[in-house]
């Protein structure tokens, strides 16, 4: 499916295990310093992004694709002289970061995006190759 990147700054210092199907396993795997978890459901006719942006305005979120690439950036305002004294920290403060490459998988001219209860939804709709169904492969 989708191929997650991590930016430059955010992959300084991460750590990347990878599992059974490339997905990453969660007691090896440090989130970069600037990326906020995600989750993607694959429907029908198309993916959905969930991206865990709780308290980052919408007017403060960036998304683009560029090069089969979707980017996906938010920033917000934090009082430099009041920033809390994190004794573990597991999501960004100020700003993130996340790129997916597409795969050639989505019509990017009908990506649409909202927020609901801090949680950014981007639905990508899949073009018709990627809709069509998967083939199974007898073993003989």
């Amino acid at each position: 499916m989708f191929r997650d990147h991590n930016s430059a700054r955010g992959a300084q210092g991460c750590g990347h295990a990878h599992g059974k199907h490339g997905h990453f396993r969660s007691e090896h795997f440090r989130r970069p310093k600037y990326n906020l978890p995600l989750n993607i459901a694959d429907n029908e006719t198309n993916f959905e992004v969930y991206v865990y942006a709780l308290g980052y305005a919408k007017e403060n979120i960036k998304i683009s694709v560029q090069d089969d690439i979707l980017y996906i950036s938010g920033t917000r305002t934090v009082d430099e002289d009041n920033l809390p004294n994190f004794s573990k920290q597991e999501y960004p403060v100020k700003s993130f970061e996340r790129m997916l490459n597409l795969n050639g998988q989505v019509n990017v001219d009908a990506i649409t995006a909202r927020q609901e209860d801090g949680v950014l939804i981007i639905t990508l709709p899949k073009n018709a190759e990627a809709q069509k169904p998967s083939q199974q492969i007898p073993v003989n």
